[in-house]
């Protein structure tokens, strides 16, 4: 199958993934690895497993890596196999049979394994089913240390991203030039993914959500689209990421809908601008969460709060760190920015009240000499309509 059907990186990359992986199985004195991939999230679930086997499958999907020998990639269903075989850069690719567990099990049992890491949130069914076919067997959660090799982005992941990004903005081009009055919440689907999917980008999702600026209820993107029709004086907030091979980039905009913003949604955006500079302006090869929590001071200092993160990692899916500010903090697990890094910059200002609030933001990528953002789309607050 020619390359060209389906987007792959170079032989180099994947040999340096490889080497990356089986280094880590080295260290952590483990035979083998079993990744597990899902559909959920537009796909991005299927993350792990794209990694090593540049495959997004639409059900379970599991990666056998071993530290010696070739890797298998295991597919459910079996009339999904064949194309699978295409897609995927793997040479072995198998149907997962029956009972995916049962299979793990018989695959571990005949590469010899004695100590495996297990990556992903593998269904217990499945778990409990290979642990009892690899009887002797012992299994160890290493979720964390593999992804923590999924952060540092090559030359070629991050053209991949800034692909993803392409797409991504041109979504949001496409609500700047749609949004009006008349038109309802889930009808600017068609509208959002007409814009990417006639030039190979793939949804991995978008949230929108509309309110009154005059009596607002809705501060924050939402993940169902409602039926509700759009008015002139409303306020739109979106959050958008379309991928170029699962690689998507990630938009933050707000618009005003046949009107000038209100003074409350004026300000809350001009501190989600001045937010989303101080953060990205603090944000380079060494910075910690603590450079995030001074740069976003601001916003308590206006009176104003987040219900969204404000910094996470991104690409390909979710990915550490999760930075809020340091008053609505939920994790205080220390964190230190590294080159090559990519990361969400997302200033959800909101009020007190939670009634209003905005959203703003870009997938960016931590460079020696800073933060670069991987989008061209200015962060404006956009009138439409």
């Amino acid at each position: 199958m020619s390359e060209t059907l389906y987007p792959r990186f170079s032989d180099g990359e994947y040999e340096r993934r490889f080497r990356t992986v089986q280094a880590a199985l080295e260290d952590q004195g483990l035979d083998a690895l079993v990744i597990f991939g899902w559909s959920a999230l537009g796909r991005a679930l299927q993350a792990d497993v794209h990694y090593l086997a540049t495959y997004l499958g639409m059900r379970d999907n599991y990666v056998v890596f071993p530290r010696q020998g070739e890797p298998a990639l295991f597919v459910q269903s079996y009339n999904h196999v064949p194309n699978a075989a295409e897609v995927s850069n793997l040479d072995d690719v198998r149907w997962g049979g029956t009972d995916s567990g049962q299979t793990l099990g018989n695959e571990l049992v005949r590469l010899g394994a004695h100590s495996v890491g297990v990556v992903g949130m593998m269904p217990y069914q499945h778990y409990d089913r290979m642990r009892a076919v690899a009887e002797g067997v012992s299994f160890r959660d290493v979720t964390s240390i593999y992804r923590r090799i999924r952060l540092d982005k090559s030359a070629e992941e991050i053209e991949w991203l800034r692909r993803g990004a392409a797409h991504t903005d041109a979504a949001l081009e496409a609500l700047s030039d749609q949004l009006r009055p008349g038109i309802r919440e889930y009808e600017l689907a068609e509208v959002i993914e007409h814009a990417y999917l006639s030039g190979g980008g793939l949804t991995t999702f978008y949230y929108l959500a509309s309110t009154p600026m005059s009596s607002p209820n809705r501060c924050v993107p939402a993940q169902v689209l409602s039926t509700r029709m759009l008015e002139a004086g409303d306020v739109v907030s979106c959050e958008i990421s379309a991928s170029h091979g699962g690689y998507a980039g990630q938009g933050l905009r707000t618009f005003t809908v046949a009107a000038d913003p209100t003074p409350l949604i004026a300000d809350l955006h001009r501190v989600a601008v001045d937010v989303y500079w101080a953060v990205r302006r603090a944000i380079r090869p060494g910075a910690t969460h603590e450079d995030v929590w001074a740069a976003s001071d601001l916003i308590a200092d206006s009176g104003y709060a987040i219900r969204d993160s404000l910094v996470h990692g991104f690409g390909i899916g979710l990915l550490p760190p999760s930075i809020r500010t340091r008053q609505t903090t939920q994790d205080d697990t220390p964190w230190v920015f590294a080159e090559g890094q990519t990361i969400v910059i997302q200033p959800n200002i909101v009020t007190p009240d939670e009634t209003a609030g905005v959203q703003t933001g870009d997938l960016c990528v931590v460079t020696a000499d800073g933060c670069e953002s991987l989008h061209r789309l200015p962060i404006d607050l956009i009138r439409t309509g």
